[in-house]
């Protein structure tokens, strides 16, 4: 009497499940229907695996990790000047020296005497420089400005030699001062002489220390109108 199974019986020894195994391994391969998509199986590339877009992508796309190749800028266009500018001139020569200071020739208005005499006479010395000065500062115009200039300075010159001559003679009523009256006069005679020299050969003689009373004597001694 056969052993009656139930469905729950699962016992992998079962006599029949090796009999039914064999004869499923022994059975043909049976053709699996194409479906769409199968044409496109057939071609070698399409069932390879996912290719490279390495060289693709570096063609297209460069890469972040990979630092550009410098290029060196560009230079800017030069730009053209609107106007060109003038020619250099040759250097001219320089004056000869007697034409520098041609004042021997030149008169000066009022006066009508050369530039070169009225510039000098204000450092005549023995006071005779003082009334010549005076003079120029009262008839000269303004615009003879080289002339009014000596003729102030030379004016203050002579007031300062003189005060100092008026201070010795003060002095010596006190005692002997001689001596040094006599040295101090001798020096104003000497730089007068050396004043009227430089003035004469056209150089420049600026007293710095006698400036404001220059400039007043200047400006408040006015040419008298004609």
């Amino acid at each position: 009497m056969a052993e009656k199974k139930s469905k729950y019986d699962t016992d992998p020894l079962d006599p029949e499940f090796v009999r039914r195994t064999e004869e499923m391994m022994n059975a043909a391969t049976r053709d699996i229907a194409r479906t769409p998509n199968e044409p496109a199986r057939s071609t070698e590339q399409a069932e390879a695996p996912t290719r490279l877009m390495d060289d693709t992508l570096k063609r297209s796309y460069p890469s972040v990790f990979v630092p550009p190749a410098y290029q060196a800028p560009s230079q800017p266009p030069q730009m053209q000047p609107l106007a060109q500018p003038p020619a250099a001139q040759p250097p001219q020569a320089a004056p000869p020296p007697h034409t520098r200071f041609d004042s021997a020739s030149r008169r000066v208005a009022g006066l009508n005497i050369p530039e070169k005499f009225a510039t000098v006479l204000p450092y005549a010395p023995f006071y005779v420089g003082i009334v010549v000065a005076f003079i120029e500062l009262l008839i000269v115009p303004r615009r003879e400005g080289r002339v009014r200039f000596h003729a102030a300075q030379g004016l203050a010159l002579q007031l300062a030699l003189l005060a100092i001559s008026i201070f010795f003679d003060i002095v010596g009523i006190f005692g002997n001062v001689g001596f040094g009256r006599l040295l101090i006069g001798l020096t104003g005679f000497i730089f007068l002489i050396y004043s009227m020299f430089r003035v004469w050969r056209g150089e420049d003689h600026h007293l710095s220390p006698l400036d404001d009373a220059t400039r007043w004597l200047n400006q408040h001694i006015d040419p008298r109108k004609k």
